[in-house]
């Protein structure tokens, strides 16, 4: 080989490494990147700026050793304790959902100022005072997380905002971390629901450690999936089985779509343990007689038709997997924004066969 030809072999190596280099430090993305959002001067009233504690204190509100049946005392005392906590990431969701519903550029603000003024309040980074504690942590700074990427195409966050938000959001994941990492045995659906913390954190600052965190809670969810498609950890929950049993497969749905969008295969992993778990859970809907009888109690079932709780992660499994039992499913809920997974979901106007009035 001749020293000209030795000269462009190495190159074309060293472009290789460069290129396999650049692949590996490729952004996160998002979801919600897909689905591109025309800016309009729609008005938006915003609520006026909370500021909340650090700390959070609250405690949990069953009253059986199962977590089945709800002590209505315990459950006021949580709610009290807990709901200005959930409702600043309800006003966050639902400013960031408005951009990207309307386009408004004051919802996007609306969502910036409130996500940044909790930042600079640091909520959530100081003292957890239980294990209710904790999960309401994940739920809320997740639902934070998600409106922020919700509204990082409006050109709207300063880098300044961004070195403050950013930040806090992973220190306050850090805490969620190191819960679950001393908890070694919590392999249930908070296990999850902090996971989609964790993809959603991750994703917003860039974060590969905090990412792969999450994307291995998704793998310790899909193991708990038996070949019939239920969950051991969940069944155990009596007479509310079926309902953890969706409350699980939310999560691991957004934990599935924040992989496939960064290029992860998670859907089928586990010869399709997923579709396993959406497909008995679905059918628990029309008919609970597998659950009950695997429980040995009979099921606390929604009034009419799913809530956002046990239907809205549909949008995401519908656009990958349509079938029709499930749109119908989507499209009789009264609404399809639950807070704890950041409002709508991605994909939620743009899905055929679905009204984009939902809410």
């Amino acid at each position: 080989m001749s020293r000209r030809s030795q000269q462009v072999c190495l190159f074309l190596a060293g472009l290789l490494v460069w290129v396999s280099s650049c692949g590996a430090e490729a952004r996160l993305r998002s979801p919600w990147q897909r689905y591109p959002v025309h800016a309009t001067n729609a008005p938006y009233s915003c609520p006026a700026i909370v500021h909340l504690s650090r700390d959070l204190t609250t405690e949990g509100f069953y009253s059986d050793g199962k977590g089945s049946i709800i002590d209505q005392e315990k459950w006021k005392a949580y709610a009290a304790s807990s709901g200005p906590y959930k409702n600043l990431g309800q006003v966050i969701v639902d400013a960031a959902d408005a951009w990207r519903s309307t386009g408004s550029r004051a919802a996007a603000q609306c969502a910036i100022d409130h996500t940044v003024e909790a930042a600079k309040d640091g909520v959530f980074t100081g003292k957890m005072s239980s294990h209710q504690a904790y999960f309401v942590q994940g739920w809320v700074i997740g639902a934070i997380a998600v409106g922020w990427l919700k509204v990082e195409d409006s050109g709207l966050e300063t880098p300044g905002q961004k070195k403050l938000v950013e930040p806090w959001l992973v220190d306050v994941v850090h805490h969620t971390m190191n819960y679950y990492d001393v908890l070694t045995h919590a392999k249930n659906n908070h296990l999850y629901w902090a996971g989609v913390e964790a993809a959603a954190i991750g994703i917003a600052a860039n974060d590969r450690k905090v990412f792969d965190w999450a994307m291995n809670t998704y793998q310790v969810g899909v193991d708990q999936i038996q070949a019939d498609g239920s969950m051991p950890l969940e069944m155990r929950r009596g007479r509310r089985a079926l309902h953890y049993h969706l409350f699980a497969l939310a999560p691991l749905v957004y934990l599935a779509e924040f992989g496939a969008v960064n290029g992860l295969h998670l859907y089928d992993a586990d010869n399709d343990a997923l579709a396993r778990l959406e497909r008995l859970s679905v059918e628990g809907l029309h008919d609970n007689s597998f659950f009950a009888q695997h429980s040995g109690e009979q099921q606390d079932l929604p009034e009419s038709v799913p809530a956002a709780e046990q239907i809205s992660w549909g949008v995401i499994w519908q656009e990958r997997f349509p079938d029709p039992a499930l749109l119908k499913l989507l499209q009789e809920a009264p609404s399809l924004s639950y807070m704890y997974l950041g409002g709508l979901p991605p994909g939620v106007h743009h899905l055929a066969g679905l009204s984009r009035s939902q809410s």
